[in-house]
């Protein structure tokens, strides 16, 4: 079994057959992308010294793919965000150094929404991450992980590295930037941090503030993995497979993705089956839902990493674009690009209302001051899975 193919956070949830729930193998002890690996599309630019909230980085490195070519005024250029737990793979197959396809492959391409024959795309991974830019499974200045020491950074600090690597490129100005969920507070912050430096902006499924309700799935998260023994304080990159954190960051996967689905999707599409002849009720059987969630939380351990997931989950914690700037209303009317704000009807990680907050704020809106809401059962995973409603919004942001 090809556990590698497709991201589950951008498929519908399915029943997991008995034969495959075996089949992962001992856990590696970070799933994270290392000097060495092969690279795949991903291309590098080091950036040298960056000061962030926690300390100074004496040198950041980021990771980043790109798409379609840049025009020789470089006005043509489109800036994509990834989710917490995604990466620069936005779009393409799996294969040697992407462990699964890409995320939005219906999205950005030649003809999609973003389309690559006009359009120069650029997708950076995030500061802090684990897919190539510098976080804590990076090489620190004396050859061993960053782990522990790795300093705090906030959505701030991440946009401030991607606009110095939009400064290396050549890129002054967006003709678009576009992010979901933990991407869409990056997207937000950039467009009120450089409001000359972006012409359009979609945000999708995010918020302005990160609120104490989310604060709170976050912290959740952090303690399942912090608890793991094999965590080690964020020090466990030179355990052995099978001995790191992969238990507490399973367990902190499956506890997201009850925040990222609906209830109504997981009630339609598991009700109350058991995942083998075995009763669940006594007779140390399964409900099919409680196998869905395990195995897809085994499975992120091969492509994630747990002081990574710390460290990101902090970043969003961190994230309120009105702090320091009058308050989020003041924030927002920085804005001037051209906005287009998508909500999911489902979502319970960030409500339609949170968008709807954004859109009231902003100046110029596609939708007025309600944001645009995609109907949907997959909850805040939506904006990953309904290719053909996230397309035709974005193109009306874009044509």
């Amino acid at each position: 079994m090809d556990w590698q193919t497709t991201p589950e956070d951008s498929v519908p949830s399915t029943m997991v057959p008995g034969a495959e729930l075996g089949t992962l193998g001992k856990p590696p002890v970070t799933g994270a992308w290392r000097p060495g690996d092969p690279p795949g599309a991903r291309r590098f630019e080091t950036l040298g010294e960056q000061f962030v909230r926690g300390g100074r980085i004496p040198s950041v490195r980021v990771a980043y793919e790109t798409w379609g070519t840049l025009s020789p005024a470089a006005d043509n250029a489109v800036l994509v965000f990834h989710a917490m737990t995604g990466d620069s793979h936005v779009a393409g197959p799996p294969g040697p150094g992407h462990r699964t396809a890409g995320w939005w492959g219906d999205v950005v391409g030649p003809g999609r929404a973003i389309d690559t024959d006009r359009w120069f795309v650029v997708a950076p991974n995030m500061l802090g991450g684990c897919q190539g830019t510098t976080g804590p499974s990076s090489p620190a200045p004396d050859g061993h992980e960053w782990g522990s020491r790795f300093p705090f950074v906030t959505i701030r600090d991440q946009v401030a590295t991607q606009l110095r690597l939009a400064d290396r490129l050549g890129i002054d100005r967006f003709a678009a930037v576009v992010g979901g969920s933990m991407g869409g507070m990056q997207a937000l912050e950039a467009a009120v941090t450089c409001p000359e430096r972006v012409a359009r902006l979609a945000v999708l499924a995010s918020t302005a503030q990160t609120t104490a309700d989310q604060i709170a799935a976050n912290s959740l998260q952090r303690a399942a993995i912090q608890m793991d023994p094999g965590y080690a304080g964020g020090d466990h990159h030179d355990a052995e497979p099978g001995e790191g954190p992969h238990r507490g960051l399973a367990l902190a996967r499956r506890m997201a993705m009850m925040t990222y689905r609906a209830s109504d999707e997981l009630n339609g599409r598991f009700a109350r089956s058991w995942q083998s002849d075995v009763s669940p009720l006594g007779d140390d059987g399964r409900f099919s839902v409680e196998s869905y969630l395990d195995f897809h939380g085994n499975k992120f351990t091969r492509r994630f990493d747990a002081a990574s997931y710390v460290a990101l989950t902090h970043a969003m914690d961190s994230h309120d674009v009105g702090a320091g700037r009058g308050g989020a209303a003041a924030a927002l009317a920085r804005v001037t690009a051209r906005t287009l704000v998508v909500g999911v009807s489902s979502d319970r990680l960030f409500p339609v209302e949170d968008q709807h907050r954004i859109a009231a704020g902003v100046p110029d809106t596609l939708d007025g001051d309600r944001a645009a809401v995609i109907t949907s059962e997959f909850g805040h995973d939506g904006f990953l899975i309904e290719h053909e409603a996230v397309g035709a919004h974005l193109r009306r942001l874009l044509d």
